[in-house]
């Protein structure tokens, strides 16, 4: 009797366990499957040289990596990959950033800008033109960057954003001398040491600008 009423207990408890599975198993089903079949209505999409584009699935890939690999906008260089060369740096919304730290789907819906959209109708953006007259540049890696870069530093300038070398932090404007700008545009590096020849041209095309 002993062992008549062990071997029910034990089935009745396996049968627990099937049940409790078979549950678990329809839950999960359930939870990834439901709204996939209105996925296409809510693809996540970014704005790149003015093209919308849509985001990968992967939540884990960079700015960089959706440029580089799927668009193949290769312009946008990866030098350290790390955030500490600048040779990735892009504009969103007119706002210079390091792409190799960003994940492509924080920037949803904004408008990114690579060296690949700053000329126009196949015309050289002015600042791109700089750095030619100037010898801005050796091997070039490091261009498109600094490039992007001093764009978004001059936005930043015009905007009155102080640097750590600006003497007057309540005066409003702000002068660009020699060692304002190369504070500003610190964070990019020449490996080449063409920074003569750099701050020439974004000094020119200041100018330009005021």
């Amino acid at each position: 009797m002993r062992l008549l009423a062990g071997g029910g207990l034990r089935r009745k408890a396996h049968n627990s366990i099937n049940r409790r599975r078979r549950q678990f198993h329809f839950l999960r089903l359930t939870f990834f499957t439901t709204g996939f079949e209105d996925a296409e209505d809510h693809r996540m999409s970014i704005n790149v040289n003015g093209s919308s584009i849509d985001l990968p699935s992967d939540t884990r890939v960079s700015l960089l990596d959706l440029l580089r690999d799927h668009l193949d906008m290769v312009g946008t260089k990866k030098g350290c990959n790390q955030g500490a060369c600048g040779a990735c740096t892009v504009l969103v919304d007119g706002e210079r950033i390091l792409s190799c730290l960003a994940l492509a789907v924080q920037y949803e819906g904004r408008s990114v800008t690579t060296i690949e959209g700053l000329s126009t109708e196949g015309m050289l953006h002015p600042i791109q033109r700089a750095f030619i007259e100037h010898d801005g540049f050796q091997c070039g890696y490091c261009t498109p960057g600094q490039i992007c870069s001093a764009v978004g530093m001059l936005g930043e300038v015009k905007r009155g954003l102080p640097s750590n070398v600006t003497g007057d932090l309540a005066g409003g404007s702000i002068t660009l001398t020699r060692d304002e700008l190369c504070e500003r545009m610190s964070g990019n590096l020449c490996r080449c040491g063409a920074y003569n020849g750099i701050v020439d041209a974004i000094t020119e095309f200041a100018e330009t600008i005021k």
